[in-house]
């Protein structure tokens, strides 16, 4: 099912908060958290997308192979742990807890309040991206 085809109006939306999304938060940040989310979730076609989207934004092969074990890597800035982490905690959301109050604290140490907010759009729109392409199997292209 191409639902950008079958369902025009709900595909657009989508696009809509993309376009917010991308417009509110550094291009370097936004492909990271993006490529974060797409390996959490597993979604190949779109791990494979941000990667290729990381790649010709400048950002290196290094860095994207080290988004998997960002915590451990010195490749990353405090504020990009922490936009990290919140997109772990975004993406796996605790039934009980939400975001950890840790977690929190640590992406306000590093970002204001509405760079949080714009990292939310964007973390909740790369979430639904990749909902969409697991749920009706979008494969990569063949590279």
């Amino acid at each position: 099912m191409n639902l950008g085809q079958t369902h025009a109006k709900g595909y657009a939306a989508v696009l809509g908060m993309e376009k917010y999304a991308a417009a509110n938060v550094p291009t370097e940040l936004y492909e990271l958290v993006k490529l974060r989310a797409s390996i959490l979730n597993g979604c190949s076609f779109c791990t494979d997308m941000h990667s290729h989207d990381a790649m010709e934004a400048g950002i290196s092969t290094a860095k994207l192979f080290a988004v998997a074990a960002y915590n451990d890597s010195p490749l990353f800035s405090d504020a990009e742990r922490a936009a990290l982490r919140l997109t772990d905690e975004v993406t796996r959301l605790d039934p009980a807890t939400g975001v950890s109050d840790e977690v929190w604290e640590a992406a306000a140490e590093e970002f204001s309040e509405e760079e949080i907010g714009n990292l939310i759009f964007a973390i909740a729109t790369i979430n639904v991206w990749n909902r969409i392409a697991i749920t009706t199997r979008i494969e990569p292209p063949v590279r």
